[in-house]
């Protein structure tokens, strides 16, 4: 198994639309890197901090893919265009990502 990272960074002046997120792109996600090894989609919402400062990232989102191949697969398949064109439609800012290995 391996673990996408895409996190959203809480820059000045950032735009997150959370029901559009969850309701219109990680299904649009599951849908098109379902048939190429995704398993499965936890998104996380920020909580206040311990300190009070804002939380780094808007939202984190962890897809799980079979193994590295099947994430390659995906974001290199047919539909990733479509999944990434879609990212315009619910926030301003750029994500970050990271890929990651369970222990």
């Amino acid at each position: 198994m391996v673990i996408l990272s895409v996190m959203y960074p809480a820059t000045q002046g950032a735009t997150f639309d959370w029901d559009y997120y969850t309701g219109t792109h990680i299904p649009l996600a599951q849908d098109a890197f379902g048939a190429t090894g995704l398993t499965g989609a936890q998104v996380l919402k920020p909580a206040p901090t311990p300190d009070g400062s804002t939380p780094p990232y808007l939202c984190i989102a962890n897809l799980s893919f079979t193994s590295p191949d099947a994430l390659q697969a995906s974001i290199a398949g047919p539909h990733a265009a479509k999944v990434f064109a879609d990212i315009a439609n619910f926030t301003s800012v750029s994500p970050v990502t990271q890929v990651s290995l369970p222990l």
